[in-house]
């Protein structure tokens, strides 16, 4: 299946400022601002907000 740049790779950096990242696809159509999701950061064993770096 071809990749297209509907749906870039993006990674989503942690808030916290540990420098843990998670790498996700976004629909640039549906989302053309910035992504922000509640995930687990392994390092302080918490859950912050990821933001996406680009």
């Amino acid at each position: 299946m071809a990749r297209n740049e509907l749906r870039p790779v993006t990674r989503l950096r942690s808030s916290a400022g540990t420098g843990y990242t998670y790498v996700t696809r976004k629909n640039r159509r549906n989302d053309p601002d910035r992504l922000t999701l509640a995930k687990y950061d392994p390092i302080i064993r918490k859950h912050v907000t990821f933001r996406e770096d680009r």
